[in-house]
């Protein structure tokens, strides 16, 4: 695991490998073992005289000796930089060095360079891995960048002159003379609907993302091609019994544990006591010939702690399991966040997610988590709800709109985790739309409504054409699947999954210089459970049957029989309570006015409002501190994290 960076001059002038290093020094924290750069300046083409420029930071796990970056083939006409893991780069080894490819190390990286050669921009359908890569090919003067199939990895890059520049994270391009720092407000549109930026669009206009599972190439001319190489088809539908099914999952579970269990460090485990962490655990401890290190987060309000789940797991696998306590104390925390996040990002579960890094980061260097089983599966409560309001919605269809809505609203707000009234308004709310608008309605932070009350008119007008809510109607819509449950989990798994979860993960664990992988994201899996009818994941009110099934004889009652919890904090609390003043400072300050983006009175209504209880607006405020403090660090360079 590390950080890539590199530059490739158009313009003649070599690459200057003091901005080179800068932009590297950025990304420590990836990479604190050790550090390499690769520069060539004698790049001559038809058209112009390249000079090109590599570099990474690493964070040794494969081949501690031998295993620095940057890599290349026999001839060193290949160069390769990589962020990431390669997990069946060992038999991939073995059947390139019969075709002749002498190897200089056993690391993963090597691999590349040489499956690169045989194989082209094709190399990617080999791999199976979590990572993001960069190739510079001396003979054809052509830079080839890649994202893993479930977007574990980023990758950034943009263009400043006639230089193109990439790098695992954005705050790299800080160090680029003539970097402009130009809001997109476009991105802030989307942010405030989805708590994320979806690729390519990123909070600086003239920066983009490589979207996950596609590639970028630039050849000698400048020229750009971005492609994707990857999606899960849920359309062929597999012709295995249920019992043979149950069994593939488990067959291919195992392995996916066992290849990424893979390490020349310490590692272990994030527990949080629902199904899909407890089943990594379990496969984890029948591979091991000691106790797994788990580790487990939780907080003082019970209502959102899983503590007891995950203490009744690591004591059924007999594990050396730690737990932390978060509490609300210090805000300097969130500055920080937002330093490592790179871009306004409001899952109020990077907190958290940050915590239980650092902690496990004090003991190993790769941790196992459960990722991507409710992708899979259907883990979601809007998925069940998806499928139960398809059985009610038509009769609700054919009340006046204003005065089903007067009803809905009726409805107390509620307050706490499991705030039935809260999820009974989303719910209602919804099932007049279409499914593609119900999913996106249960998905959402801002409604539209809101979005355009609390902003200014300047922000009204800037952003007034976009329709921030088609990508991921579109996403749904255009799904290769033929039931409503697969389409969502569909548009899940390609956006929610790779535009949030594993950029959450990523930086969470990356800010602590910590690897985290993810079995249940091996493709094999997900390509497998794509192919499983909808009601073996679904049926009735249980949810991720087969999976619960498949695995019910390893583990306690009281984790298959449990519902989905989630990761989140208490959030709404801590906005009338301990952050009630620091929202106040920051949000509501001058400073934030002076943006021009918001209407700052009617932001002030909205704080009053979840004040009073009288509404639940937590994630609405989050999101809005985020944006702020974004703007403090990166706009402002208030704090110095450099």
């Amino acid at each position: 695991m590390c950080g890539i960076t590199g530059i490739v001059n158009f313009n003649g002038q070599a690459v200057d490998a003091d901005v080179l290093k800068k932009m590297n020094d950025l990304l420590l924290h990836r990479g604190p073992d050790d550090e390499g750069h690769y520069i060539n300046t004698k790049c001559k083409t038809q058209n112009a005289k390249l000079s090109v420029g590599l570099g990474m930071r690493r964070l040794s796990i494969i081949d501690l000796e031998t295993g620095a970056q940057p890599i290349f083939n026999e001839d060193k006409s290949i160069v390769v930089v990589c962020n990431g893991e390669i997990y069946n780069f060992q038999s991939l080894r073995e059947g390139l060095i019969q075709k002749g490819h002498i190897f200089k190390t056993k690391s993963d990286t090597e691999v590349l360079a040489h499956l690169y050669e045989e194989h082209g921009t094709d190399c990617l359908s080999k791999l199976n891995g979590m990572f993001a890569f960069a190739i510079w090919d001396t003979n054809k003067k052509f830079l080839f960048l890649a994202r893993d199939r479930a977007g574990k990895k980023p990758l950034y890059y943009t263009q400043v002159g006639e230089s193109f520049y990439f790098s695992s994270e954005i705050k790299s391009f800080l160090a680029v003379p003539g970097f402009e720092k130009k809001v997109n407000l476009k991105a802030i549109h989307y942010y405030l609907t989805y708590q994320y930026i979806p690729s390519p669009m990123t909070i600086f206009e003239k920066v983009f993302r490589i979207p996950p599972a596609s590639f970028l190439t630039i050849d000698s001319s400048a020229k750009q091609e971005c492609k994707k190489y990857w999606a899960p088809d849920y359309r062929n539908k597999t012709k295995l019994s249920y019992s043979e099914a149950k069994k593939n999952i488990r067959d291919i579970l195992q392995d996916a544990v066992k290849i990424r269990m893979i390490s020349d460090v310490p590692l272990g485990a994030f527990l949080s006591g629902g199904i899909d962490s407890s089943v990594v655990v379990g496969i984890m401890s029948s591979l091991s010939s000691c106790p797994v290190k788990t580790f487990a987060i939780g907080f003082k309000e019970q209502d959102f702690s899983e503590l007891k789940y995950a203490d009744a797991v690591a004591k059924r696998f007999k594990t050396d399991h730690t737990e932390f306590v978060v509490e609300p104390k210090d805000t300097a925390i969130l500055e920080k966040l937002v330093w490592h996040y790179d871009q306004p990002f409001a899952d109020s579960s990077a907190l958290p997610s940050y915590y239980v890094a650092n902690q496990t980061r004090r003991h190993v260097t790769v941790a196992l988590n459960g990722d991507g089983g409710d992708e899979n599966f259907g883990g979601y409560l809007r998925h069940l709800a998806l499928k139960q309001s398809e059985l009610i919605a038509f009769p609700f269809k054919l009340i006046p709109n204003n005065f089903f809505k007067a009803m809905v609203n009726l409805l107390p707000e509620g307050a706490g985790r499991v705030n039935v009234f809260k999820r009974g308004k989303r719910f209602l709310n919804a099932l007049k739309e279409k499914p593609a608008r119900r999913n996106l309605i249960w998905h959402r932070i801002f409604d539209n409504e809101t979005k355009f009350q609390i902003y200014s008119d300047e922000m009204k007008a800037a952003v007034i054409e976009h329709d921030a809510c088609a990508y991921l109607e579109k996403t749904f819509d255009n799904a290769p699947a033929f039931d409503l449950l697969d389409r969502t989990l569909y548009t899940d798994m390609t956006t929610y999954l790779p535009e949030c979860l594993m950029v959450k993960m990523d930086v969470a664990s990356m800010a602590n210089s910590l690897e985290a992988r993810s079995p249940f994201l091996d493709y094999r899996l997900v390509e497998f459970a794509a192919s499983l009818p909808s009601s073996w994941k679904i049926r009735g009110l249980k949810q991720k049957r087969i999976l619960k099934d498949a695995f019910e004889d390893i583990l306690p009652d009281a984790i298959i029989n449990r519902g989905k919890q989630g990761f989140g904090i208490p959030i709404d609390k801590w906005f009338r309570n301990e952050w009630k003043e620091y929202f106040i400072d920051i949000v509501l300050s001058g400073k934030a006015a002076s943006r021009g983006y918001f209407n700052i009175k009617e932001i002030q209504k909205l704080f009053e409002e979840h004040l009073s209880g009288k509404r639940q607006h937590g994630y609405r405020l989050w999101a809005l501190l985020m944006l702020e403090l974004w703007h403090r660090v990166f706009i402002d360079g208030d704090f110095d994290f450099q």
